[in-house]
């Protein structure tokens, strides 16, 4: 009896260790998965429907802190331009220094040539309701709205001196995903993808997520392993009693 008791108290000790070692790996990636979002990512609330069907107004976006020179085709980037109304606002990339945008040949834009297929488009198949021409300048972003009948963005600032990009640090950040509704991430469009910079890698929000769960489960794994163990300490004499009975 005192050798069984002896490993009991052994394996106790053991397991309340582990289960203590487990809470605090999941604190530190708990709050590790948090503090590392809150450096990378901000929130924004989207003002206007432009960028239907991608994200509404008034959903709530997650939005990759970076620099303008990260900024790549095709990306949903947040920005503030004073010619833009100097405020937040949320628009597509189509088009970078020195790209030539036409619009359109058989409704689509063609870039530096080439005809673009746009899936994410509000109205398939409709790039533009007016036709018009852009040589973006080097340093620039030439920006577009998903929905492009509602969308006032590059094409009502032809006429400035940029034909209507604005400089590549006016970006805050890049758009991610919607965090409410939750509706998942924001892909990369492979319509960019074969051309000059191809498109921008995804951003750590999935990594930080998963690293947020991860320390979820062992936190709540290793705070539940005390009550369990202790109730099955608490039953295993009654088993014990149930056997030597048994055997009588």
């Amino acid at each position: 009896m005192s050798g069984t008791g002896r490993t009991g108290n052994g394996h106790g000790r053991l397991g309340s260790m582990l289960s203590g070692l487990a809470v605090a790996v999941g604190c530190v990636l708990f709050l590790g998965g948090f503090a590392w979002g809150a450096v990378v990512y901000k929130p924004y609330t989207v003002p206007t429907e432009s960028m239907t069907p991608t994200v509404h107004a008034g959903d709530r976006v997650l939005a990759q802190r970076i620099d303008g020179s990260e900024v790549r085709r095709g990306d949903v980037v947040v920005f503030t331009d004073s010619g833009w109304g100097d405020m937040p606002m949320v628009k597509r990339v189509v088009g970078i220094g020195g790209d030539k945008i036409v619009c359109c040949d058989k409704g689509r834009l063609t870039l530096n040539g080439t005809p673009l297929e746009e899936p994410y488009l509000q109205t398939k198949g409709l790039a533009s309701g007016n036709d018009f021409t852009a040589d973006v300048p080097q340093g620039q972003l030439f920006l577009l709205g998903d929905d492009r009948t509602a969308s006032l963005d590059s094409r009502i600032h032809l006429d400035d001196p940029g034909h209507g990009s604005v400089p590549r640090s006016a970006v805050q950040a890049r758009v991610d995903a919607i965090a409410w509704p939750l509706s998942g991430m924001i892909g990369r469009p492979q319509t960019f993808a074969s051309l000059p910079g191809g498109v921008s890698s995804p951003g750590p929000l999935r990594l930080q997520l998963g690293a947020v769960v991860a320390g979820l489960i062992l936190i709540l794994g290793g705070t539940a392993y005390g009550p369990i163990a202790a109730r099955f300490r608490r039953s295993a004499p009654n088993r014990r009693e149930k056997v030597s009975t048994g055997g009588h």
